[in-house]
């Protein structure tokens, strides 16, 4: 009994983290200015442009907090990036072992099969579960890979049900993910980061400042956590999505089995509407670059 208690309040809490992406963004506390290490050295007036080998990055934000970014530039062109989180918590292992799916191969086909760029946030754990995945992941171009922390805990209290990293260990645990990253053979990780469920304010924005990584966030929500309505998810996408939007999904089967057929129908229309499918630099460079 009690193990199966523990199992039903696991899955409780993953459900909760799933569909809080993109909820109510109260923990944002208006802090929408952007950073990392590399950047914070360029003159605001110059802000460094996107290349392969200094992805685009922005200014530090006030009190040289970590940085958040939540969509593009709305009058620089109709584009929209693609972002899928690969959630595994760190306890999640034996749940794995049993058979549940936390990757979702087809997804990751289908992307490729319609050449739609995408930015996918991984956990360090789900990472060490399918090191072969984060290497193909990480190694093709039409991809690009960042952190969305080890663990999967939350980096405040009260984030739908996760457990809570201290914050003396939310650096270790940004950290833990590009470990992860690096024994999995990822050749390249980005200096992006997502919460896990959305969750942070000051406290944790501060701690992570040093890292030199931006906070990436979301204006479009899917929908697609434990959804069985395909259709529905669809429709909440393209009712959402503005020039510059940033769109949250999901890369764990499991829990999101709805997702390889959301982005077959999403991806063609959104092309037809005369959106160009970019990665999350891509929207960073565009919104750092001069106009």
């Amino acid at each position: 009994m009690i193990t199966l208690v523990r199992r039903i309040t696991a899955v409780c809490a993953l459900s909760a983290a799933l569909a809080a992406c993109g909820g109510t963004e109260a923990s944002r506390a208006g802090l929408t200015a952007p950073s990392t290490s590399a950047s914070a050295s360029a003159s605001p007036s110059a802000p460094a442009r996107h290349s392969p080998s200094r992805p685009p990055t922005l200014t530090p934000g006030p009190g040289g907090l970590t940085p958040v970014f939540s969509n593009g530039p709305r009058t620089k062109g109709k584009t929209v990036a693609l972002t899928f989180d690969a959630d595994m918590t760190a306890d999640e292992g034996p749940r794995a072992a049993a058979g549940e799916h936390f990757d979702n191969p087809g997804l990751i086909a289908t992307l490729r099969a319609l050449k739609a760029p995408a930015t996918v946030f991984m956990t360090g754990r789900w990472a060490e579960q399918y090191p072969d995945q984060a290497r193909s992941i990480g190694s093709d171009p039409l991809f690009e890979l960042a952190n969305h922390s080890y663990s999967h805990y939350a980096f405040t209290a009260n984030c739908y049900g996760l457990p809570t990293v201290p914050a003396d260990r939310m650096r270790s645990d940004v950290e833990g993910a590009y470990e992860a990253f690096r024994k999995a053979g990822v050749p390249h990780a980005m200096p992006y980061f997502r919460f896990p469920g959305g969750c942070y304010d000051q406290r944790s924005l501060r701690a992570l400042s040093a890292l030199g990584v931006t906070a990436v966030q979301w204006d479009v929500v899917s929908g697609d956590a434990f959804a069985t309505d395909a259709d529905a998810v669809v429709r909440q996408v393209l009712g959402g999505v503005k020039p510059g939007s940033v769109v949250v999904m999901h890369c764990t089967r499991s829990a999101a089995p709805t997702t390889e057929r959301v982005v077959r129908a999403v991806v063609p229309e959104l092309r037809k509407r005369g959106y160009r499918l970019v990665k999350v630099s891509d929207l960073i460079g565009a919104t750092t670059d001069r106009a």
